[in-house]
């Protein structure tokens, strides 16, 4: 298997229905960068957070991790507000330059963030805590060799215009099934307003029949790229079960075959819509 190594970092947001799989392709594409050499940070974006869970992170050490919108000291200390109040002043650009390094936990060359959940009040998400995830989530898509993986849900909330600028694709993952596809065409129209468009994506996950399932998608997502399918195989299950990354199963190597291309096969894509950027004058 040939690898693709992008000359710059990758910011690849992953977003999709609950259960799609969505976390064990942001956790598999996380490892096998870190294995190409590459520092990473993934990001749990996601407030079902269990990302660390698919990384197969032991449970001591994922643990440690602390949701960073939770966390009363920090969003008080770099918004000047406190979590959760409603009608306050706070910075809407917090300094969020240190937090990475403070807070991220390494396993197997990722280091790993959990941003949290945010609750919402009668402002929807105009909050400090809000302020915070979205400045650091900014902070580290913009850095312009990072390696960032971005576990989201489907609903791409720490997304915004400013923050798209730096994401490279925007992944939905599908499984076979209607209300899968129905997901990933509202995350499309999410990626077309904020100007995410011609860098949305689609993964086939679960795949009983490839080519059938294929189809369906394409005729659902029109011109939507398909960068990989990915075949449903009961080992996966158990390895989710035992809190296990299925890059980590003895005698399965074939098995992220499908895997490696579509993280292979994205990259490409990426490359040459970054060169397609650069010829516009």
């Amino acid at each position: 298997m040939i690898y693709f190594q992008s000359m710059r970092g990758l910011k690849i947001a992953i977003s999709g229905k609950g259960g799609v799989g969505k976390s064990t392709v942001a956790a598999v594409w996380a490892r096998l960068l870190a294995r190409r050499g590459h520092g990473v940070y993934a990001i749990d974006a996601d407030p079902d957070a269990n990302l660390a869970h698919a990384l197969g992170m032991p449970r001591e050490l994922a643990d440690t991790i602390v949701p960073l919108a939770s966390d009363d000291a920090l969003v008080e200390e770099r918004t000047g507000a406190k979590r959760g109040r409603t009608g306050q002043m706070f910075s809407l650009s917090p300094d969020v330059h240190d937090i990475a390094r403070k807070y991220a936990v390494e396993w197997k060359g990722v280091q790993t963030l959990v941003l949290g959940a945010v609750t919402k009040g009668g402002g929807g998400c105009a909050c400090p805590e809000n302020a915070l995830l979205k400045s650091l989530v900014r902070q580290l898509v913009l850095r312009e060799n990072e390696f960032v993986i971005l576990d989201m849900e489907a609903g791409i909330e720490h997304l915004g215009r400013a923050t798209a600028a730096g994401v490279d694709a925007l992944v939905a993952v599908l499984e076979p099934g209607s209300r899968s596809i129905e997901t990933a065409a509202h995350i499309r129209r999410l990626a077309n307003e904020i100007g995410l468009g011609s860098r949305f994506f689609a993964l086939l996950n679960k795949a009983r029949d490839g080519n059938r399932s294929s189809e369906m998608i394409a005729r659902a997502l029109p011109g939507a790229p398909i960068v990989g399918v990915v075949p449903f195989d009961e080992e996966f299950i158990a390895a989710d079960e035992d809190r296990k990354c299925i890059i980590d199963l003895n005698g399965r190597d074939y098995a992220m075959e499908p895997f490696q291309q579509s993280l292979n096969a994205l990259t490409v894509l990426i490359e040459a819509q970054r060169d397609n950027r650069k010829d516009v004058p």
